[in-house]
């Protein structure tokens, strides 16, 4: 949610008379070179401060009233800074936080004035949805080591969001994280008042005796016609770190032992019912009541043990839509599911994605071990997978390979943190099923060279024994041996940042438990911004560009790949923000070059309070995949997000694209995502969702040797979901709703159903 570097897309530049093994070699030199240079990161030069955090044995009343005495005498910090758009100037508005623990919970309230209440912008909320309101929160890196932290926000009405963030190399948040801990809030005639209570049970931190230190600092969203952002520090853009700029808070040393032990039981059931023919009759289904437990074990506050018995890996609602046409990757998808969600980022890697969960498609049992003692962090994870199918990548695309096998799985990883802020980790997967075998070993870590520099690097080995069906319908050997390798190079000013990065993956090489779309290549990537701040007096908040030029080969020398983007960026009133630019790239594919000339645009901005814009806009030249040959494209991007009251919430996104040929369509592609959202309280909320996509071709401009393979002039899928859930807290929850699907082709007069389910579902989380 803060885009602390300003830097969101690399540049790239061209050596263009340098062989491609040359060029990548002398980068790689060049690299290696700056690494035997004995910098070190020196601490931060902003002047840090240090609370004692107050004890009291007293507990609040989480209702957004500090009507406890208790307050009168907690640790006070005041947010005095505006770290953006303004850049560590005096805070617009005055914000108060306090801190005090109980030895079971870490308690804080905020005060948060304005001189305009009735401007403030809050809505009921689900769960981390919180982002277009007013809010205010805290960051705390537990561990004090400057590399990761947890972040707690309220908004004025008491919704939640909670995520984790890593600060080894730039700001970087995970919001599928979620924890146990209770919040109100309520506006008042001078702003309004946030109270939180946090279990320390949902924490991890070292074990020790004695006192512990925790940076931390509080924060502050200001969204209006500029959305500005405030915190207790005052953040110097020079510096690349986030954390070590933090003020310090020491205490701590009264916090009570735990058995920190959950139980939480789930019931599943539901009933599916399908067409065999379309058209056709109904087939009812039989009712299924699939029960099944997790266990949450924090053996010691740093240390987490997750089991999971017939886990339910149920997923409620729908994931976004993704528009799949004229495209050689296979679709990515985010995990959701609690019992992958809980320690996940101890298996992150530098450079690659070696571990994406929703690989493990229908596991029957789990367990997971996840931990840090001092500079030591570690994971294990152990399940077995009745739905086994991974990703067969290749230089120009991805395809899925499905095994009608059970297959086992263990992943585990090792890091270590090395000085200030290096450290340097090892990953090992193994997924087995009868005459299938893919194990990865992979070393990894990041290097600071100073407060502005910084390298990240990976090297890894794959080794796969593949069943006939794999060979047969993918064309590959029975054995499988690869090897990938990963340098990055950044450095982030104030003003501007530079980034280099060198990628090689052989042609055999395999994550069958991660997301590696790609193999069989070897790409260079240059690139870098410019960014100059406006002041109060401009129209424009910030202003700059960015771009990146990168060449990739694969491993016979061929060229795959050249690519050129510039693209320039404004951020200014409504809280507007908007890139435009082009892309120039030659590219290779099915033995033939071709040369994609794109212009691309994306604007965001909130024209009144509670509605949100955003548009995205491609146009140029592009390869039609299906055909060979090359096309003109246009794509246009739309999503409005509306808070009509602070009940009612609609997302609509519309995706459209359009391909051309020489002057005649080949295809038309419409996608719709509508959700439509009451909240009735912040527990309750009724959820409709519809998702319907639309695809005509013509089909005589399509090139297919068999009248088998001519593709369909109509293709449309829908999907509804009517959902009602009743969530206490992220495990603790009742959905009950209805879902049904259906399709429309060539010999189909109209959109017909051929799936329906109805479905409830409870879990509660028993704190032991």
């Amino acid at each position: 949610m803060f885009d602390q570097n300003n830097n969101n897309i690399n540049l790239k530049t061209e050596d263009n008379a340098t062989p491609s093994v040359s060029l990548f070699k002398k980068c790689l030199i060049t690299t290696l070179t700056l690494l035997s240079v004995n910098f070190s990161l020196q601490a931060a030069e902003s002047i840090k401060q240090s609370y004692a955090l107050t004890h009291f044995e007293d507990k609040i009343v989480v209702d957004g009233v500090m009507d406890e005495p208790v307050w009168k005498s907690a640790t006070k910090m005041l947010l005095k800074y505006e770290n953006n758009p303004g850049e560590g100037i005096p805070a617009t508005a005055k914000t108060e936080i306090f801190f005090y623990e109980n030895g079971e919970t870490f308690n804080v309230a905020i005060i948060a004035y304005d001189p305009e209440p009735e401007l403030i912008r809050a809505s009921l909320r689900d769960r981390d949805a919180l982002w277009n309101d007013d809010n205010v929160g805290i960051i705390i890196d537990t561990f004090n080591d400057q590399r990761s932290a947890y972040e707690f926000f309220v908004n004025p009405l008491g919704a939640q969001a909670d995520m984790r963030m890593d600060d080894t190399n730039g700001w970087h948040e995970d919001a599928s994280w979620d924890a146990i801990w209770n919040s109100a809030g309520k506006i008042t005639d001078i702003g309004y008042v946030v109270e939180m209570s946090i279990p320390f049970t949902a924490l991890r931190f070292p074990q020790v005796d004695g006192k512990l230190t925790w940076n931390v600092a509080g924060w502050r969203n200001y969204p209006r016609d500029v959305r500005r952002q405030m915190a207790t520090y005052k953040r110097d853009r020079n510096i690349k770190c986030n954390l070590c700029q933090f003020d310090q808070m020491v205490g701590f040393n009264s916090i009570k032992p735990s058995n920190n032990f959950q139980l939480t039981p789930t019931l599943t059931v539901s009933r599916q019912d399908k067409k065999s023919d379309v058209p056709g009759a109904w087939e009812s289904g039989d009712t299924e009541t699939d029960p099944s437990l997790d266990i949450r074990w924090g053996i010691t506050q740093d240390m987490v043990l997750n089991a999971t018995i017939n886990p339910d890996f149920s997923q409620v609602e729908a994931d976004a839509g993704q528009l799949d046409v004229n495209s050689t990757d296979s679709l990515f998808f985010p995990e959701k599911r609690p019992f992958f969600l809980d320690g996940a980022s101890y298996f992150d890697t530098s450079n690659f994605n070696f571990v994406h969960t929703r690989n493990i498609a229908e596991p029957d049992v789990g367990v997971k071990l996840t931990g840090k003692t001092n500079e030591h962090s570690y994971g294990l994870m152990v399940a077995n997978d009745s739905n086994t199918r991974f990703l067969m990548p290749g230089n120009s695309g991805s395809d899925i390979a499905v095994l009608n096998d059970e297959s086992e799985v263990v992943v585990a990883r090792y890091k270590m943190d090395v000085g200030e802020h290096n450290d340097v980790g090892v990953l090992v997967t193994n997924r087995k099923a009868t005459d299938y075998k893919n194990t990865l070993v992979s070393i990894d870590g990041n290097y600071w060279i100073s407060q502005t520099d910084s390298l990240r690097y990976q090297i890894a080995r794959s080794e796969s024994d593949n069943p006939e069906k794999v060979t047969t319908e993918f064309g590959v050997a029975k054995e499988q041996q690869g090897n990938a390798y990963s340098l990055a190079y950044s450095h982030q000013t104030r003003d501007y940042s530079l980034k280099a990065m060198y990628t090689n993956v052989e042609e055999d090489f395999r994550a069958d438990l991660g997301f590696q779309s790609r193999a069989n290549y070897e790409k260079v990537v240059l690139g870098g911004n410019q960014t100059w701040y406006g002041t109060e007096e401009d129209t424009l908040t910030q202003w700059g560009y960015f771009g990146d030029w990168d060449k990739t080969y694969d491993q016979d020398g061929k060229m795959l790949e050249q690519e050129y983007e510039l693209f320039g960026e404004i951020e200014g009133p409504m809280q507007m923000y908007s890139n435009f630019g082009f892309t120039h790239r030659e590219r290779y594919f099915d033995g033939e070059y071709f040369y994609e000339n794109q212009a691309r645009s994306y604007l965001q901005f909130t024209p009144t309070s509670g509605l949100k814009l955003q548009f995205f806009t491609r146009l140029g030249k592009q390869i039609d995949y299906a055909n060979t040959r090359l096309g003109d494209v246009f794509n246009f991007e739309t999503t409005v997000t509306w808070d009509a009251n602070k009940h009612i919430n609609i997302d609509f996104t519309h995706n459209y694209s359009q391909l051309d040929i020489k002057g005649k369509r080949l295809f038309t592609a419409n996608q719709y995502d509508v959700r439509f959202g009451y909240q009735f309280n912040m527990r309750s909320i009724l959820k409709f969702v519809v998702q319907y996509t639309d695809i005509e071709r013509d089909a005589d401009m399509y090139n297919y040797d068999d009248i088998d393979d001519r593709p369909h002039q109509i293709s449309k899928h829908f999907s509804t979901q009517l959902i009602y859930s009743y969530k206490i807290n992220p495990q603790t929850l009742f959905f009950v709703g209805y879902s049904d699907g259906g399709y429309q082709d060539d010999d189909l007069d109209s959109l017909e159903r051929n799936k329906r389910t109805i479905f409830t579902k409870f879990s509660y989380a028993w704190q032991l």
